[in-house]
């Protein structure tokens, strides 16, 4: 099967992405290191050379090539879980913690994204890069931490086919023989800014997540972020991004526990002008270290 020479040029360019330092745990590294990390995570993913990352194009199998390198560096048992949906093959990328464990908690991300419209290219930087960044990020936090022990183990997951209803998370819910105790989605993690003219203080929305409240406030006591529980305090948009949008849906119809953090739609969203620029990335350093304390009290 012959490749055209920009997928090969693109693949040597994440190789050498890939070859650089990463850092570990979350609590340990410095808050500039990190975000510096972040941003250069997302600018890769958004860069011009993923093309939008468009499920079945060749900037998306990139991002999917450069994700798995990475996981493995971090010690992760990795595969490709391959499926095909709307006539084009997609590829969740699966890391799983070294060792036997008789439940998991599943921790995704979807990568995927709008592509290039009308010759227009949709970078996708906080829709879905943020998400994906955050989640190597806690990838690399537990890898760096020490493996959990017990019985719970970690897997991470980026999803393929967000964009092509949802196709990648439901093969992975549908296909997944373990017993799966929980499933946590960060989805669009990176803005500080609000489609609203108000502006609250440094937050983070964690839907489902009420019945974990205690857990996640005590995370939470040293970063101090403001934590909600719903979408901006609106019922409907709750629903419709916990239930039925998000990648989250698959998991909650078999009965598996879901938290979706994220940090909301704004100006931005699904618009070209979703670039890494416009991602507070201390923020999202803050919002992961909420996450990484509140999973680390589930293990």
């Amino acid at each position: 099967m012959k490749f055209p020479l920009k997928i090969f040029i693109y693949f040597a360019l994440t190789l050498a992405f890939c070859a650089g330092a990463r850092g570990g745990d979350l609590n340990r590294t410095a808050t500039a290191d990190l975000a510096r990390e972040l941003s250069g995570e997302v600018t890769f993913l958004a860069d011009s050379t993923c093309f939008g990352r468009e499920y079945g194009k060749g900037g998306v199998t990139g991002a999917a090539f450069y994700i798995y390198r990475q996981l493995e560096a971090a010690g992760y048992s990795v595969d490709f879980q391959t499926f095909s949906s709307g006539g084009h093959l997609g590829r969740n990328v699966v890391a799983r913690t070294p060792g036997n464990f008789s439940r998991y908690i599943v921790i995704g991300a979807y990568y995927d994204g709008l592509g290039v419209i009308d010759g227009v290219r949709y970078p996708g930087a906080d829709t879905n890069a943020s998400g994906v960044s955050g989640m190597l990020a806690l990838a690399r936090h537990f890898a760096a931490a020490g493996f959990p022990g017990g019985q719970t183990g970690l897997i991470f997951i980026a999803f393929d086919g967000h964009g092509a209803d949802l196709a990648g998370s439901r093969h992975f819910a549908s296909h997944f023989a373990g017993k799966m105790a929980m499933m946590v989605n960060l989805d669009t993690i990176g803005s500080d800014a609000e489609p609203v003219v108000r502006q609250r203080p440094a937050y983070m929305m964690a839907l489902g997540g009420e019945r974990y409240a205690e857990a996640l406030e005590w995370a939470n006591r040293t970063v101090g972020l403001h934590l909600s529980y719903d979408y901006y305090g609106n019922k409907g948009f709750t629903d419709l991004f916990y239930q039925r949008t998000g990648d989250q849906k698959w998991f909650l119809e078999k009965g598996i526990p879901c938290v979706m953090f994220t940090s909301g739609v704004t100006m931005n969203t699904n618009k070209p002008s979703d670039l890494p620029s416009t991602l507070d990335y201390v923020l999202m350093v803050k919002r992961l270290r909420v996450i990484a304390g509140w999973l680390q009290s589930l293990l």
